[in-house]
């Protein structure tokens, strides 16, 4: 799940405001698909596939496991309590309207479809990644990814990846980095709750950062303040780059152990244990060990604001039939 973060929103780069969807904005009417035009404007702007779906809600043909309120948001998105300030915030960025209108629709197209998948993908599936993979099949938020990859830009000449909390992501780009977070459109979404339920939103942040990361182009910061094998980062995130370094030997990954203190600041962890700035490994294997042992040797119990990653670390020492 992805919080609110304390970042400034930052404008869409140039290339993308310059860009513009052919007619004007879909007209999105509670209770009914839209008139002939703006079903082919929308057409145009999304695809097919996303407009069948906008018609079988609209029509009440939801499949089983959408929720009411979700389904009620798909046919009448501008009915969303969030509407207006999605409309706003992405105009500030500088996103043409029409892409602002048919990103809404798709938000609130996929939100609607989630549940449905949700629930194939634990009847189906045992494995947890094949989970993950179904339900982010969601063809909205596909759509969605179409629609506003220009948007995924890095505006900083380093991307940033981060696991355990969106402080993590604020301290990414507090240090120069450009986390999803901080993209225009990652942004804009991530001031926005959108629905009660996060298990219906989660895939569709999942869908955007392996989006994200196909756009890496040079140097690649990693922030881990917890480590978890089975995480989006771990499992998700990071085999997607190593695609991308295979066709692009300018990327590479480098890794930044993270510690919060007592006081909430987070400083990172050198290979003698001791806190700092900034501290840097080339592989995984070293990162994730100088942080395991400074949690082990050092993690003062006290010190609530660490006191999940560290519980997170026994368990897993524990799991693989260490003593912590």
């Amino acid at each position: 799940m992805r919080d609110r973060a304390t970042s400034p929103v930052p404008e869409a780069p140039a290339a993308a405001r310059r860009r513009q969807i052919p007619g004007p904005a879909p007209q999105f009417t509670a209770g009914r698909a839209p008139h002939a035009a703006g079903l082919a404007d929308l057409q145009r702007t999304v695809g097919n596939a996303a407009v069948t779906r906008y018609v079988q809600r609209v029509q009440g043909q939801g499949g089983p496991g959408v929720r009411e309120e979700a389904r009620r948001h798909a046919a009448d998105p501008t009915a969303h309590g969030e509407w207006d300030t999605f409309r706003d915030m992405m105009d500030k960025v500088g996103f043409p309207q029409d892409v602002t209108d048919a990103a809404w629709q798709l938000i609130l197209g996929g939100i609607a479809e989630q549940g449905q998948l949700n629930d194939e993908a634990l009847a189906m599936f045992t494995e947890r990644q094949e989970q993950r993979d179904h339900r982010a099949s969601n063809s909205w938020y596909q759509e969605l990814v179409r629609l506003v990859g220009d948007y995924l830009e890095i505006d900083r000449p380093t991307m940033a990846l981060w696991s355990g909390g969106i402080d993590t992501s604020v301290y990414a780009r507090s240090k120069g980095h450009t986390p999803l977070e901080s993209t225009p459109f990652g942004s804009v979404v991530n001031e926005l709750q959108l629905t009660m339920d996060w298990m219906l939103k989660t895939p569709m942040w999942n869908v955007l950062s392996k989006a994200f990361v196909t756009r890496a182009c040079g140097p690649v910061h990693i922030f881990l303040r917890a480590y978890n094998p089975d995480s989006v980062l771990i499992a998700q995130e990071v085999p997607q780059l190593r695609v991308v370094m295979a066709l692009n030997p300018a990327v590479e990954l480098v890794w930044h152990p993270v510690y919060t203190t007592a006081d909430g600041q987070l400083l990172e962890v050198t290979k003698d244990l001791e806190l700092t700035s900034d501290a840097t490994y080339r592989t995984r294997d070293l990162c994730v060990r100088a942080l395991y042992d400074y949690l082990r040797l050092k993690h003062d119990q006290a010190n609530s604001r660490s006191e999940r990653a560290n519980a997170e670390m026994g368990a897993r020492l524990a799991s693989n039939g260490n003593q912590p």
